[in-house]
């Protein structure tokens, strides 16, 4: 339908901004108690003052933001008390300035502040080195989970205080203090919910929890022992995303025997994320998970069932194996060895003979990636539980390091067993124990054997074959040929430019051309996938790229330039033409 009249760009007279009521007094309902506790008040400033760091960020997911300012009020508050406390308890340091300031109580002793001031130990430093500047952190670069290094770094942060649940990824740079703020849990709930979902007392069953829920593990692990449940482990936190139970200690059986961990089933309190479940699915009994955690006559255990979502994932990386052009998603710098990861992943596509371009992006949405029509799948980089993205909001599948190992073997050795790796860690670690052949059986959803090629195997053995020798690319879902799935050849072996360089010859430049028929740009003679989706398949070029320009020539063809005039002067709301009635 044609636009008859221009779009009103410009808001309207009745679409007035209104104050917006303070989040704070409208969400913080914690009483001053109840503050100290969640947030580890006490914990919080021991660590700080045990680590002498004198700039701390905070940081909150969003649903803890309305408790944030109460917080750093609190830290701070304590933070001067031990700092007034050590200072006149050390001769040596300069008096402090405010000694005769105000001594009113603080909300800090009605819940036990001495306890903090006889933990801590003297100060030899002066007054000036005593001062801590406390920061928080609104709007995190990445996922909420994770520790938001960038941030914490734009403000000069010596450590990053992080509330809420965490993935427990190891941070690259900052020391990090971890505050799960422990929500309550109907524990009468739990383990009446335990009892009607294991009726056998020697059941042997892992007791986990969402990582805020994690520290009633040991009050419930003891309420079932009473109730008669012998063979019962209760997890402890342990920050380590590549371990059989990822960040939670397991049984002594199964340290020696991975094995070991098929024989348990796992109860778990609250909702783990897509990513926990993959994992186990393949290496426990069973996963049974406790639907809410606030008091209910009946509380709801749902047996977790992956079968749907494993079929979807291996849908996605089927469809991924034909893709053309892949591009790399950087969703995280402060996760420790993503970079390695990061050339992991380009080293795979290459032996592929696929493209790949590297993106660094914030948070995900599919507006972001519909700006990359060429790239017909997505490879993302960031913690062990972000990676995994399950919407169909995106318009190209977007899969894990993990996933594309899988896509990216050949047709004869491609399979998957269920077993999920999440963490490219541990997936780093498995691939150079597969290259020094020291781990000859890696489960059944990896695949290490480099008898074919392996990974990547349809491009391994191209150097000693014919181009017309190359093995055909068949779409798994439709079946139909693919006849642009490898566009960038066959690998060049590095040691022919190298030895061509040393004779003297001109290195070929690096440099973007194009040629005077309008052919695709090459990066050392190598076509580029990018520049030939650009030339060939997109279709809009810019505003006014339809209309033909054509200029006014004079008998000997030169263009006739127009005549100067005088313009418009003054402001936008009424213009002024010279020589007019109005003029």
């Amino acid at each position: 339908m044609p636009v008859s009249t221009a779009p009103i760009l410009s808001t309207p007279v009745d679409d007035r901004f209104e104050p917006i009521a303070s989040p704070i007094s409208a969400g913080s309902t914690l009483s001053d108690e109840q503050l100290y506790v969640q947030y580890e008040i006490h914990r919080t400033v021991r660590e700080i003052r045990d680590g002498r760091w004198r700039s701390i960020g905070l940081q909150f997911p969003d649903s803890m933001m309305v408790d944030a300012p109460r917080v750093s009020d609190s830290l701070s508050r304590e933070l001067r008390r031990i700092c007034k406390k050590d200072t006149l308890a050390d001769p040596k340091a300069t008096p402090s300035r405010d000694k005769a300031a105000g001594s009113a109580e603080s909300i800090a002793s009605e819940v036990g502040t001495s306890d903090v001031a006889r933990t801590s130990q003297p100060s030899e430093s002066t007054e000036e080195d005593q001062e801590h500047y406390l920061t928080i952190l609104g709007d995190t670069s990445y996922g909420a989970c994770c520790v938001d290094e960038i941030a914490a770094e734009h403000v000069d942060a010596d450590v990053v205080v992080h509330y809420g649940r965490s993935c427990l990824s190891p941070t690259a740079r900052l020391p990090v203090i971890y505050v799960f703020t422990s929500p309550p849990l109907d524990l009468e709930a739990a383990v009446a919910a335990f009892k009607r979902t294991y009726s056998d007392v020697q059941e042997k069953v892992i007791l986990m929890a969402d990582v805020p829920y994690q520290s009633h593990i040991p009050t419930l692990a003891q309420r079932l022992c009473d109730e008669g449940y012998g063979n019962l482990f209760a997890t402890d936190i342990l920050h380590n995303p590549g371990s059989a139970l990822p960040n939670r200690t397991v049984p002594e059986d199964v340290q020696s025997d991975p094995e070991a961990l098929k024989a348990y089933s796992v109860f778990h309190v609250l909702h783990p994320p897509n990513s926990l479940l993959l994992i186990l699915s393949s290496r426990v009994k069973a996963i049974h998970t406790l639907t809410t955690a606030t008091s209910s006559a009946n509380p709801e255990v749902l047996v977790s069932n992956t079968s749907v979502l494993l079929r979807r994932r291996y849908a996605l990386l089927t469809s991924i194996s034909t893709a053309p052009i892949l591009g790399l998603l950087i969703n995280t710098l402060s996760v420790k060895n993503y970079l390695a990861a990061l050339a992991h992943c380009q080293d795979l596509i290459t032996r592929a003979g696929k493209k790949s371009y590297t993106f660094v992006v914030g948070k995900l949405n599919a507006a972001k990636l519909a700006n990359f029509a060429e790239i017909e799948g997505w490879v993302i980089i960031g913690c062990w539980e972000s990676s995994l993205v399950d919407s169909g909001e995106f318009y190209k599948p977007v899969i894990t390091p993990f996933e594309l190992e899988v896509a990216l073997q050949g047709d004869g050795k491609r399979q998957w067993g269920g077993e999920w790796v999440g963490d490219f860690g541990g997936l780093l670690s498995r691939d150079r124990a597969a290259v020094d052949n020291t781990n000859a059986d890696d489960g059944p959803g990896y695949v290490a054997d480099t008898e074919d090629g392996g990974v990547g195997s349809s491009s391994a053995h191209w150097e000693d074959e014919e181009s017309d020798d190359e093995p055909p690319e068949f779409d798994l879902r439709t079946g139909k040929y693919v006849s642009r799935s490898r566009p960038m050849g066959r690998p060049k072996p590095v040691a022919a430019a190298s030895s061509q360089s040393s004779d003297g010859a001109a290195a070929p430049s690096s440099a973007l051309i194009q040629r005077a028929k309008g052919d695709v740009a090459t990066v050392n003679g190598v076509t580029s996938p990018g520049a030939e989706f650009l030339r060939s398949r997109r279709t809009w070029t810019g505003l006014g790229s339809d209309e033909r320009i054509a200029y006014e020539r004079d008998a000997d063809g030169k263009i006739v330039g127009a005549g100067m005039e005088q313009g418009r002067e003054g402001v936008a709301r009424g213009y002024a033409v010279v020589g007019s009635a109005e003029g």
